[in-house]
C-alpha cells in the first residue's frame, strides 16, 4: 500500500485544533504529524519532520501572522503542498503565484478536509512521479467485463502506488456509477464548468471510493448524456491529466463524440475481447475503423478476457484474425466476479490470491511499464 500521507497542521483556534486532530487520527491513510499554534515554529518543523501536506490557518495570530506566514513558505520556496482555512469573509483563491495548493472555507465537514488532502497530496505526487498515461478501457459489444476490469485495474494500479482516476465514459448508463452503487444524488462530470475547468472544480465533483481510487461520475440520468459536450471532455482529461498520474476510462461501446474524444485523448486504448464470434466480428470492424481515424498500431493493446472460456474457437485463429496475438489475457472468475460486483468491491482486493485477481494485477503492472508513445493528433 501507498505510505501515509503526512500531515503538519498550523492552528492557534483550540477548537478547531480539535476538531481537525480528532479528523485526521481517525485515518488510516494520514499520518497526523503536529498541531501546532505558533507560525515561527514551522519552517524548521516542515524541514525536520517533511509533511507531504501543510495546512495553515490564514486567520492565524501571535507573532506570525497567517498571511505573513504563508508568503514567507512561499519566498522560501517551500515545496509542500498548501492548504489553507479561511472563512467567507475572508475569500483566498489558490494560485501558484501564492503558493496556496487549495483552500478550505470554515466550517467544513471531515470528507471536506479529508477529500481536499488527498487530492493536494495526489497532484504534488503525480507532479514529481511516474509519467502520466490516459488508459482507455473499450469494448466494441458489451457484456465482455469492460466495466469490472476497468474499476479492478484502477484498484490495482492505486494498491501498486499510483495514483489513479476511474472516469465514468459510459455516459448514458454510468456503468461505473451503478457498479459502485453511487446514489444519485453523487456529483457527475456535468456539474464541471463549461467554460473554464480547475483543478478546484475537480476536487468538487469526485466520488471518493471504499477502495481508495477517485472516480469521476456519469451523470445519473440516460437524458442527461445529451447534455455533456465533447469538447469538455476533452478539456477534463487534460486537466486529470494534471492531478493524477493515470487516468483510467470506461469507454462506451458505441461510438459517438463523447467516446472518440476519450479515445482520442487516451495513450492507449485497452481493447477488451472474449472467445465469442459476435465480439471478435466488432473487434475485426474497430480495428479496421481504428486504422481509418490514424491510431498507431502501439495505441491499441488487445486484452482477452474469460481467456480460459475457449468455446470452441481457436486463440491462434483469433490471433491471426487480429493480425496479432492480445497483449493480455484475464482469466474467468465466476463467482468471484459476481459475487464482488453485487457488493461493489473490487475483486483485486476482496480475494487478491485468486487467478483473475492475479491476471489483473499483472496486467496493469505492463500497462504502467509501458513506454508512452508521441503523442499525435487524430482525425
Amino acid at each position: 500500500m501507498p505510505e501515509q500521507i503526512r500531515v503538519l497542521v498550523v492552528e492557534d483556534v483550540p477548537q478547531v485544533a480539535q476538531y481537525i486532530r480528532g479528523l485526521l487520527n481517525s485515518q488510516e491513510t494520514i499520518r497526523l504529524l503536529d498541531v501546532v499554534a505558533d507560525g515561527s515554529l514551522v519552517a524548521d518543523m516542515v524541514r525536520e519532520q517533511k509533511p507531504t501536506v501543510l495546512i495553515v490557518d490564514a486567520l492565524l495570530q501571535g507573532s506570525v501572522k497567517g498571511g505573513a506566514l504563508i508568503r514567507s513558505l512561499r519566498d522560501a520556496n517551500v515545496q509542500v503542498p498548501l492548504i489553507v482555512l479561511t472563512v467567507p469573509q475572508h475569500p483566498i483563491l489558490p494560485s501558484p503565484d501564492t503558493g496556496v495548493s487549495a483552500v478550505l472555507s470554515m466550517p467544513f465537514t471531515g470528507f471536506d478536509l479529508i477529500s481536499k488532502i488527498h487530492a493536494v497530496a495526489a497532484e504534488s505526487a503525480a507532479a514529481s512521479s511516474m509519467p502520466v498515461r490516459v488508459i482507455a478501457v473499450y469494448a466494441p459489444k458489451g457484456g465482455v467485463g469492460r466495466t469490472t476490469l476497468a474499476y479492478n485495474l484502477a484498484v490495482a494500479m492505486h494498491r501498486g502506488g499510483a495514483h489513479p482516476v476511474l472516469v465514468d465514459g459510459s455516459l448514458q448508463f454510468a456503468d461505473v456509477r451503478t457498479l459502485l452503487k453511487a446514489p444519485a444524488d453523487v456529483p457527475s462530470l456535468l456539474h464541471l464548468p463549461t467554460d473554464k475547468v480547475v483543478v478546484s472544480d475537480l476536487h468538487d465533483v469526485m466520488w471518493r471510493d471504499s477502495s481508495g481510487i477517485d472516480v469521476l461520475l456519469a451523470p445519473p440520468r440516460v437524458e442527461m448524456a445529451e447534455m455533456v459536450n465533447a469538447q469538455d471532455l476533452a478539456k477534463t482529461i487534460a486537466l486529470l491529466r494534471m492531478v493524477y498520474n493515470v487516468v483510467v476510462v470506461d469507454t462506451a461501446s458505441v461510438i459517438n463524440d463523447a467516446t472518440l474524444a476519450f479515445l482520442d485523448a487516451a495513450d492507449f486504448i485497452l481493447d477488451v475481447l472474449t472467445y465469442d464470434a459476435t465480439t471478435i466480428h466488432n473487434t475485426l470492424a474497430m480495428a479496421a475503423a481504428f486504422r481509418s481515424i490514424g491510431y498507431p498500431d502501439e495505441k491499441i493493446r488487445y486484452l482477452v478476457n474469460r481467456a480460459d472460456s475457449l468455446g470452441g474457437l481457436d486463440s491462434a485463429a483469433v490471433a491471426g484474425m487480429l493480425g496479432r496475438t492480445p497483449e493480455h489475457r484475464v482469466c474467468s472468475g465466476g463467482a468471484l466476479v459476481v459475487k464482488a460486483n453485487n457488493a461493489g468491491k473490487p475483486f483485486v482486493t476482496t480475494d487478491p490470491d485468486s487467478d483473475i485477481s492475479h491476471d489483473v494485477i499483472r496486467t496493469a503492472r505492463e500497462l504502467l511499464a509501458l513506454p508512452l508513445p508521441a503523442r499525435q493528433g487524430h482525425r
